[in-house]
């Protein structure tokens, strides 16, 4: 099964995150994004890239730079997520061949996102958007724009975001708080996984 969720490991080191992204893969999770945010990040993508690319979507996250797009352009991995909406962020990593998740919370920013390649929408952070919020901005979005709900979302809540029209999840602390182990990580996965498939049926 696929589930729309990515898992964000904030703080992960270059020595534990193939053992924690493993874990999470393990779960039922196929999305894993590295913030640039995290010690030692491009050796983390790198690792992941290498190591899991086969079995799960690669992904850098907190992008905020064409430069930072660049260097990831040369890992190869699979899709760029930002904590904002960057014209030339979202240009660049088209161009490269990798999927654009701009975040965004007003019409303006979701339809200039769009206009310029965006592959999905990341609404950040979500708490702040709310799900009536959401409701209202479908009415007008495209169709089949995926949508991603990240801050502030998880098991307690993944059935009325599902209800307001969200299309998929980031998970961050929920999931992953640096220093956590793989035990504490399957723990929360499991968990995660699944609140999202009985909100989902």
């Amino acid at each position: 099964m696929s589930r729309n969720i990515i898992a964000i490991l904030r703080g992960v080191r270059p020595d534990e995150v193939l053992e924690i992204a493993q874990t999470i893969a393990d779960s039922g999770i196929n999305q894993i994004e590295v913030p640039m945010n995290s010690p030692d990040v491009f050796d983390s993508i790198q690792l992941l890239h290498d190591e899991m690319k086969d079995f799960i979507s690669v992904g850098a996250g907190t992008v905020t730079n064409i430069d930072q797009v660049k260097i990831l352009e040369e890992i190869g991995i699979d899709f760029i997520v930002s904590p904002n909406f960057d014209p030339e962020v979202v240009a660049a990593t088209k161009q490269a061949s990798m999927m654009s998740y701009p975040g965004v919370i007003t019409p303006t920013e979701c339809f200039s996102a769009l206009k310029y390649g965006a592959d999905g929408l990341k609404f950040f952070p979500a708490t702040l958007l709310g799900e009536a919020n959401l409701i209202a901005l479908k009415a007008v979005l495209p169709e089949n724009v995926p949508l991603y709900m990240v801050g502030g979302v998880g098991p307690e809540n993944f059935s009325s975001w599902f209800e307001a029209g969200a299309t998929g999840f980031g998970i961050g602390s929920g999931i992953y708080k640096a220093g956590d182990n793989s035990i504490s990580v399957a723990r929360k996965s499991k968990l995660i996984v699944q609140s999202y498939d009985e909100a989902n049926k």
